[in-house]
């Protein structure tokens, strides 16, 4: 009986297997499967169902604990969980009987009774039997799980009799039958339950098992279930239905017949199995991967475990094998498809040539490919074949072709496509070139003609039918662009070729609609005018940009761009000429006295210790010999990398009197350029006049590594940096050095040094300077058009073979000197070659003896611009002409060339020049001598030339423009060309100068309504000089009518001339500073006064005063320069006293010339010439008489270049007016109009003008018309940020500098045709796209910050409180319009941006401001009261820019850059006198040693 503390024990049954048993000839060759059902009944899971039970045991395998001497087995049990939840436990025993396998009769056991009654016993026992696992086992229990049958003895409850339905192995089913029927009678005995299971259904016999059903059918509750233990169907089944019988509790067990439980269970075995490909498909992607890694790395899945138990490990191994197997073959495919699409690209390498393949056929070419010298680098030869069997396929970063693989038919088939491709390929080629021929024998083709107007004319060429219609399309567009490229060249060529058209225009860069309808009518009848109809656009983009040219000549704007004369000239003078210069290096030996130099070295990396050891191994002892001088020298090597390089500069023991800056490439010479920009900035800002005239030389180091294949452009860049910083270049001497530096450029940097140590000390000498011997006794310039069919070194050959012929003064890199003995003396003449555009500023505004004008006699257009050229000249300057050709045959046998030689020499015979030519294979022609007569006659007329140049100078007022010869360092020459600025052209001025790239101070510039800078009319002030010399002449009491103009400075010997009997004491022009600081101003009592009865020039009128000397007080006489509305007296010399002088005014050689006046003459455009000299020339050429010469003189200078004022435009301005339409103009009633007009003004509103003079379907719309609720920024606005974002955010002085208007007006004209325009495809730079953008802004019809909210703006910038003011302009920002804010926030996130990159842009947030906030804004410049609140319009944009997070983005607010960090300079209150200078936006300032010695002042405020 059961304790009561213990719970009940689960129920357990044990179930007897038995079946037909015994002997081989009892049971035949195999069992009946009890074994096996069994095995699947305890061990369900493949892995552990073992197929093979034998009964045939050896002794000691019958006697081992797990068969134990006994003929029954015990499996172990089951534990199964009911319907109820109620575990049951199944104990297995299976009744067998064991054969020895010695005497092939049963075992002896303890139970000797027949099989029949053992396994018909109800009870069962044997002490420690083991479970039994399988037949390995025996003999090797304990290597298998042990486990004992439960207390040694089991009471049978049930029997499972196992009748083979297959087809046995030498059994009969009968007999089988026969003894399961006995043995059902003995086991029925017992009375326990008994289910029958027809074993091995897999392989049934349909009558056996049917008399098994017939034998069930005869016994009273007997079942039957069809099993299968391999295929584990229905055998769980069959014991759980042998319980169900046990257990009356449950219910009637459910038999499934065979066939539909196998389906069953095969669908569940097809479905894991489906699961488990696809698992292993998802994780094994390579076929290296091993089946021990992912069963570990799968164990855990349910899919991979579910058929594991269903199939086993093995046919998962299997499936895992095949799958691997598949990859390698994927991968094998792969490569092979790899390598048959390399092949074609091979083939095209190796075998490009069709008839050296054509007849071979694929063996013959297999040994031509292995013998290409490429052949390693397309394929490779395996030791290894086949190829995909070797380890090649596992070398996926080795593309080349396995060569074994060319022997398959695929790589033959491959070849013979080849062969074929290119066979077609010739032929389409040569179809495409007769194509192209055809089209050029159809003369009705014309630049531009669309494709579909062609195509008629071709149809039947056989060329046309042969190739594709794609073909077609491609050869016309480049027989297009040839066309038109052509007729673009001849375009502009004919443009050159009626140059004289072009001079007569306004400074506005887009002529007035007049104008225009007059250049196009003339040139309207050229052919080559006509042959752009098509193409219209393009035609007046040409124009409009020869027109700019005209107006802005540069080297930058130049039409030739990498021909341009400068550039080339340039080029060539710094590689011919010695850098050296005798004069300067006399000087310094009779001027100085230094015994000891301190030398700072500054380069990057090594270079700086190279150059120290380089000096240290040329001196002794630091001692270092120099032209016959020892001088002692200490160095400091200096990396220009250390953080602490402005503090070794200067020290209390080391005081440099010079730097050597070294470089060996562009980077290290850009890094060397940024040093000393900053270094010099440094000093500015703390006023230390001793760093900032330390004199820096840059050498460059030989190139011992890369060779010369970068010199050439090093040493032009090192130039071109030495003339923006005025300093010296020391370049490489020529010949090989073993070393970077040899003891030529050491020598020379260290003359360069004492150099400027003595100019220094001169400057601050009082005694005056000596004169310097390198300056020219005569200037003379030579002229050449650029794209001129000749070198530059054929021009400049009579002069560089000259032994007298030496470098010209540093910066100037265009220029050379000539010693040439001319008459008794010998004469220093400095030569300055440069372009015609580049020689209109000198041709104007500065003193030249002589032209020399080159054309070419192979070009009409070098002809057309000497003319042009020649025509504005003054007469009284001589000038020789230069026709340049190939040889003296050229004449004979050309008559183009005869024709233009002819008519230079006529032109030169008229106006009593010298005319000579020059041939490039003679080399006679090419000898100094040529130019002697020339040099003389220069000589001769030196003196009347001065003297017409300062009478001129006196009379007409000129604007400041950028001198090509250096003026001394009291000469005060201006900082920059200044053109005035215009609605129509808002062009800043270039960048650099016209004619050399030495760079000065940068004037202070006004805003236009864009935000554009524009150079003030007045002359800078110029900061440096002020800072060498603090005297300023007195200001004259009594004659305050206007500002004095500046007048240019005079040849030295003519100075010396005049001040040879006047004072000497040095002094500034008064006109340089109209703005000084008080404390430099004098008192009241050093007011000039004016006298009679002083020295009086016969050139100048009486109306003059007198100035006294700050030391001496000597009265000194000042011309007056101040124009007045008086006849003659208006420039300043009284007509009067020049005829009493017997001279006549100097007139221009076009009035001397029929051939050019009638040239002239053709192109004018209703102009008559009022002038005095105009009138004699017309009546010398025309034998008119004189005209009644009108009270109003204008101007005889170049319009183009004249200082007219801007708002006069075309045949308005009164320098191109006839007196006619000046009569014309008097007779109107203007002060009606006048008085209309102030009442209008009263009324209307403020309307700036459109500078746009098209009219344009985009520009000047209302913003809410350009924008959609999708696209809420205009599409033009978005194209220019992103272009600019993308290629100019580092570009320096961005939206301060504008781009050319021409190029802006095109800009705007093409996006109007095409709004998807690509900014990036114009080649247009980006302050022209800059500007664009500013226009769109300044062209809509209102501000994009609307009226309405400009007074609450400048209410709220006037809050002191940072934060309340940051919150209430926030508060007005949400107010706005929504399409206003949405632009307002995208423009001012893209200016903070720019902002962001004003290390490189130097346009910090304060600097935009004052470029943008006219044009966002847009205040009524007319109206006087918005001028005080300019500061707070500009503050209000800035806060935007730098707070633009807080403001549109609701991020944080940002702490504003100090004033000391900003690298803009800020703004002065209302009264200040000077605005201070911007330190980091001004270039250098001019090295002394750089510049001509002192002169002594001009007494007269000439120079």
């Amino acid at each position: 009986m059961m304790a009561k503390n213990k719970e009940p024990r689960p129920p357990s049954y044990t179930i007897s297997v038995i079946g037909l048993s015994g002997t081989e000839k009892d049971k035949g060759n195999c069992g009946v499967g009890k074994s096996c059902l069994c095995n699947r009944y305890v061990h369900p899971k493949a892995d552990e169902y073992y197929h093979e039970h034998t009964s045939v045991l050896s002794t000691i395998d019958f006697g081992g604990r797990v068969v134990n001497n006994d003929h029954f087995l015990y499996w172990g049990d089951v534990t199964q969980i009911g319907e109820d939840g109620v575990d049951c436990k199944h104990h297995i025993i299976e009744q067998t009987e064991f054969i020895d396998d010695q005497t092939f009769l049963p075992h002896r056991s303890t139970n000797l009774q027949p099989y029949i009654k053992r396994a018909a016993a109800s009870k069962i026992q044997s002490a420690e039997k083991l479970m039994y696992i399988c037949t390995d086992q025996l003999g090797l229990e304990q290597d298998f799980e042990q486990k004992q049958m439960p207390e040694g003895k089991l009471t049978i409850d049930g029997f499972v009799l196992c009748i083979d339905v297959s087809q046995g192995c030498n059994r009969k089913f009968d007999d089988q039958l026969k003894f399961i029927n006995n043995l059902y009678a003995q086991v029925v005995k017992a009375k326990k339950p008994i289910i029958i299971a027809a074993t091995k259904c897999d392989e049934c016999v349909d009558h056996y098992l049917r008399e098994v059903q017939g034998f069930a059918s005869n016994k009273k509750n007997l079942l039957v279930v069809e099993t299968s233990a391999r295929n584990n169907v229905n055998v769980e089944t069959c014991f759980t239905a042998l319980v169900q019988m046990l257990d009356k509790t449950r219910g009637k067990p459910k038999i499934i017949p065979y066939l539909e439980a196998f389906k069953t269970h095969r669908q569940i075995v097809a479905s894991a199995t489906d699961k488990f490909e696809k698992l292993i498909v998802q994780t094994v992607r390579d076929y290296h991967a091993t089946w021990k890694t992912i069963s570990n790395k799968l164990k855990n899945h349910s899919d991979y475990e579910n058929y594991i138990n269903l199939e086993g490990t093995m046919k998962a191994k299997n499936t895992f094998s095949k799958h691997i197997e598949q990859l390698k073959q994927e991968h094998i495919r792969k490569r092979k498809e790899e390598y048959l699409k390399t092949l074609p690209r091979t083939l095209n390498t190796l075998l490009p040539k069709l008839e050296e393949i054509e007849n071979l056929n694929w063996a013959e070419a297999l040994r031509l490919l292995e013998k290409r010298p490429d052949f390693s680098l397309w394929f490779v030869l395996l030791e290894k074949t086949p190829w995909d069997q070797s380890e090649h396929i596992d070398n996926v970063n080795d593309r080349r072709v396995p060569f074994d693989l060319l022997c398959t038919l695929e790589a033959e088939k491959v070849y013979q496509s080849h062969v074929q491709n290119l066979v077609s390929e010739k032929k389409r080629l040569e179809m495409k070139e007769k194509f192209k021929k055809t089209l050029e024998k159809i003369p009705f083709i014309s630049p531009g003609q669309p494709w579909e107007e062609v195509m008629c004319f071709a149809l039947d060429d056989e060329a046309y039918k042969f190739i594709s219609e794609a073909d077609r399309i491609e050869v016309y567009r480049k027989h297009q662009r040839e066309i038109i490229e052509k007729a673009k060249e001849e375009f502009q060529e004919m443009l050159f070729e009626h140059s004289e058209l072009f001079y007569d225009l306004d400074l506005n860069a887009t002529p007035s609609t007049d104008k225009m309808t007059e250049i196009n009518a003339v040139l309207g009848e050229e052919p080559r005018y006509k042959a752009l109809q098509k193409l219209a656009t393009d035609r007046e983009s040409l124009l409009l940009k020869h027109i700019g040219f005209v107006y802005h000549p540069t080297k930058e704007t130049c039409l030739s761009v990498q021909s341009c004369m400068d550039i080339k000239v340039e080029q060539v003078l710094a590689n011919s000429l010695l850098q050296s210069n005798l004069g300067r290096l006399n000087l310094y030996r009779d001027g100085t006295n230094l015994d000891k130099v301190n030398l700072l070295i500054l380069g990057k990396d090594s270079l700086p210790q190279e150059m120290a050891n380089e000096i240290r191994t040329q001196s002794t002892d630091d001692e270092f010999a120099l032209d016959g001088k020892i001088y002692e020298l200490d160095l400091r090597a200096v990396d220009a990398n250390s953080p602490y390089l402005p503090s070794q500069l200067w020290t209390s023991g080391f005081k440099p009197h010079g730097c050597f800056c070294v470089f060996s490439s562009i980077e290290s010479l850009n890094f060397i350029g940024d040093c000393i920009g900053k270094i010099r900035c440094e000093a500015q800002a703390r006023r230390d006049k001793d760093i900032a005239s330390l004199p820096f030389t840059l050498i460059l180091a030989n190139q011992r590594e890369s060779g010369s294949k970068n010199l050439p452009i090093l040493r032009h860049q090192g130039q071109q940096l030495a003339n923006k910083l005025q300093c010296h270049f020391v370049d490489i001497p020529a010949g090989t050095f073993p070393r970077k530096f040899n003891e030529a450029q050491i020598k020379q940097a260290l003359r360069g040094v004492l150099e400027s140590i003595k100019h220094n000390s001169d400057i601050a000498s009082p005694v005056p300077a000596i004169k310097d011997l390198s300056e020219a006794d005569l200037r003379i310039v030579m002229c050449a058009m650029c794209g001129d069919p000749f070198s530059v070194d054929l021009i400049l050959s009579p002069f560089l073979e000259s032994r007298t012929c030496s470098a010209a003064q540093p910066g100037q890199s265009n220029s050379l000197m000539l010693d040439k003995i001319i008459g008794e003396k010998r004469r220093r003449i400095q030569i300055t070659i440069l372009s015609y555009h580049s020689s209109i500023g000198v041709r104007k505004d500065e003193l030249v003896h002589g032209y020399i004008l080159i054309y070419s006699a192979k070009r009409k257009a070098s002809m057309g611009m000497l003319r042009a050229f020649l025509s504005e000249i003054q007469d009284t300057i001589p000038v020789q002409l230069v026709a340049v050709t190939d040889s003296q045959a050229d004449f004979f046998e050309n008559e183009a060339i005869k024709e233009l030689m002819t008519e230079g020499e006529h032109i030169a015979t008229e106006i009593s020049a010298k005319f000579t030519a020059l041939y490039s294979l003679s080399q006679y022609h090419r000898q100094t001598e040529v130019f002697t007569p020339f040099f003389s006659d220069v000589l001769e007329k030196k003196t009347s030339i001065e003297n017409s140049y300062l009478a001129e100078s006196s009379r007409e007022p000129s604007q400041p423009c950028e001198d090509v010869f250096l003026h001394s360092p009291r000469g005060n020459s201006p900082a920059y060309s200044c053109y005035p600025d215009s609605e129509d052209d808002s062009e800043a001025p270039p960048p650099y100068s016209p004619i050399g790239d030495d760079v000065q101070l940068l004037p202070k510039c006004n805003l236009d309504n864009e935000g554009n800078e524009y150079p003030t009319h007045s002359t800078p002030l110029n900061c440096h000089d002020h800072e060498r010399n603090h005297k300023v002449p007195p200001p004259i009491r009594p004659k305050p009518a206007g500002p004095k103009s500046k007048v240019n400075r005079l040849d030295p010997n003519l100075v010396r001339t005049i001040e040879a009997g006047i004072s000497k004491n040095p002094r500034k022009q008064a006109s340089r500073f109209p703005l000084v600081h008080t404390e430099d101003a004098d008192s009241a009592e050093n007011y000039a006064e004016p006298v009679d009865t002083l020295f009086k020039s016969k050139d100048f009128i009486n109306d003059i005063y007198a100035v006294p000397d700050d030391s001496q007080n000597h009265l000194l006489k000042m011309p007056h320069l101040f124009p007045n509305a008086k006849g003659d007296e208006e420039n300043g010399i009284s007509d009067r006293s020049l005829r009493g002088q017997g001279e006549r005014r100097p007139s221009k050689y076009k009035y001397r010339s029929k051939t050019l006046f009638s040239k002239t003459k053709s192109y004018t455009y209703r102009r008559s010439h009022s002038d005095a000299s105009d009138e004699e020339a017309l009546t010398t050429i025309s034998g008119k008489d004189r005209k009644r010469k009108p009270k109003h003189r204008p101007s005889e200078e170049d319009p183009l270049l004249s200082p007219v004022d801007t708002w006069k435009g075309g045949i308005d301005n009164p320098a191109i007016t006839s007196d006619q339409e000046q009569e014309e103009r008097k007779t109107k009633k203007k002060p009606p109009k006048v008085k209309e007009d102030k009442k209008k003004k009263k009324t209307k509103p403020f309307n700036p003008p459109t500078r746009r003079n098209w009219e344009s379907n985009y520009f000047g719309k209302p913003l809410q018309e350009l924008v959609t609720p999708e696209k809420p920024i205009p599409v033009f606005v978005k194209k220019c940020v992103d272009f600019i974002e993308d290629s100019g955010l580092g570009t320096e002085g961005l939206y301060r500098v504008s781009g050319y208007k021409t190029d802006q007006d095109n800009i705007q004209k093409q996006f109007d045709q095409d709004n998807n325009l690509n900014l990036a495809s114009m080649e247009v730079n980006v302050n022209a796209v800059a500007g664009a953008l500013k226009a769109f802004f300044a062209d809509l019809p209102a501000p994009l910050i609307p009226y309405v909210h400009h007074p609450e703006l400048l209410e709220a910038s006037k809050i002191q409180d940072r934060m309340e003011r940051l919150l209430v302009l926030k508060d007005i920002l949400r107010a706005f319009p929504p399409v206003n804010y949405e632009v307002l926030k995208y423009i001012i996130s893209h200016l903070n941006r720019v902002s962001k990159h004003n290390k490189t842009n130097l346009m910090t947030a304060d600097n935009l401001s004052i470029c943008f906030w006219p044009t966002l804004m847009r205040p009524d410049f007319e109206n006087k009261e918005f001028f005080s609140t300019t500061k707070n319009h500009q503050s209000v944009i800035e806060t935007f820019i730098q707070q633009c997070q807080f403001f549109f983005y609701d991020g944080d607010v940002v702490d504003s850059p100090s004033v000391t960090s900003s690298p803009s300079a800020q703004h002065g209150s209302p009264g200040q006198l000077a605005t201070p200078l911007v330190p980091l936006q001004l270039p250098p300032p001019l090295q002394p040693q750089l510049l001509q010695p002192t002169l002594q002042a001009d007494p007269l405020g000439i120079i």
